[in-house]
């Protein structure tokens, strides 16, 4: 019995255990009716009477070796489990349980287009929303005194000795590829722009736009027919049907105007689309060969197209969001209305 003492002894000194499970565990082998010790207890009856009394001090001590290592095993499992709890609380979580929230539909809106072109081959570009006269002007044919200038209303951050202005669109960011990168350029490029006009239900002093530049050898209208027609039935659904009007734009020669078979009613005639059939959400042409020359392209060699679409306007088109002001009032009740299409 004496080796049997010793032996558990040493597996007692021993003992390790890191949860409150583990330590329950060693309790029941060591300290339960039918544990180690308890079986020493029941075996010490048959001992001699001239041992008894060496044997009995043993097992008493080896009881309470046992019953003192569990309950430190036990202590030190509580105490972590109760740092391991502490820490995974987060003090800064509100006491009350917060809604999912949901993209903004513009940014829905925004993903979905730069998608669709990014399967025709296109890469994401972006620029700065500061820019200089030149790369929103200049570089897209817009001479100092030119009529077209006009059309934009700019907001002017510095007027001398260099203009500094909020850009009127993104084809700054295509300025700013076409003369750091060599063709072919297949780029797609979404972004802010500002315009200091009045806000209401139809406009706003700034807005969101996506525009698509390509530019390589024999790039032709048909190609921009053909990408214009491939992103129309992707974005509003293979029945829609194009058709192009001729435009003006100082930066592409020809130039058009894309009108897209009315989504709601089919083309029937609506209020929507003025009963027309038709809804104008775009404009396109080739690139004007002064443009290439003066990103330092050579027009002789090659061509391009390019294209440009207001994000609010095909989201009005997808959601019939009929006021501008509701895309950056922030208000939850509109937005919540988008969680499922995020």
């Amino acid at each position: 019995m004496l080796n049997n003492i010793e032996s558990l002894k040493n597996e007692i000194l021993a003992l390790q255990a890191s949860t409150e499970a583990q330590v329950e565990e060693l309790r029941i082998k060591y300290l339960s009716k039918k544990g180690a010790i308890s079986q020493l207890m029941n075996d010490f009856r048959n001992v001699p009477a001239d041992q008894k009394r060496e044997l009995g001090v043993k097992l008493n001590e080896l009881k309470t070796l046992a019953t003192e290592t569990i309950n430190n095993l036990k202590a030190a499992a509580q105490a972590k489990e109760a740092s391991d709890s502490a820490a995974a609380l987060d003090l800064t979580r509100t006491a009350a349980p917060l809604p999912m929230g949901s993209r903004h539909p513009l940014n829905i809106v925004r993903n979905e287009i730069v998608d669709i072109f990014s399967r025709l081959g296109f890469s994401l570009a972006e620029g700065p929303e500061i820019e200089d006269d030149w790369h929103v002007f200049g570089s897209m044919n817009f001479p100092a005194d030119h009529p077209a200038r006009d059309m934009q209303d700019t907001f002017f951050i510095q007027r001398n000795p260099a203009d500094v202005l909020l850009r009127t669109h993104t084809s700054s960011v295509q300025a700013r590829v076409m003369e750091h990168t060599k063709p072919p350029i297949r780029v797609v490029c979404p972004g802010r722009v500002y315009r200091n006009e009045a806000i209401s239900a139809r406009a706003h002093c700034f807005f969101h736009q996506v525009e698509a530049l390509y530019v390589d050898r024999n790039v032709s209208f048909a190609d921009l027919k053909q990408a214009l027609l491939f992103f129309a039935r992707e974005m509003f659904g293979p029945e829609t049907q194009i058709r192009l009007r001729p435009s003006y734009f100082p930066f592409t020669e020809p130039s058009a105007e894309m009108d897209i078979s009315c989504n709601i009613c089919g083309g029937k005639g609506c209020a929507f689309c003025k009963h027309t059939g038709w809804v104008e959400i775009l404009g396109c042409g080739m690139v004007d060969p002064a443009v290439l020359e003066a990103c330092g392209i050579d027009s002789t060699v090659y061509t391009g197209y390019a294209l440009g679409m207001g994000i609010e306007r095909i989201t009005n088109l997808k959601y019939r969001v009929n006021d501008l002001r509701l895309f950056s009032e922030n208000d939850v009740r509109f937005l919540d209305e988008f969680v499922s299409a995020r």
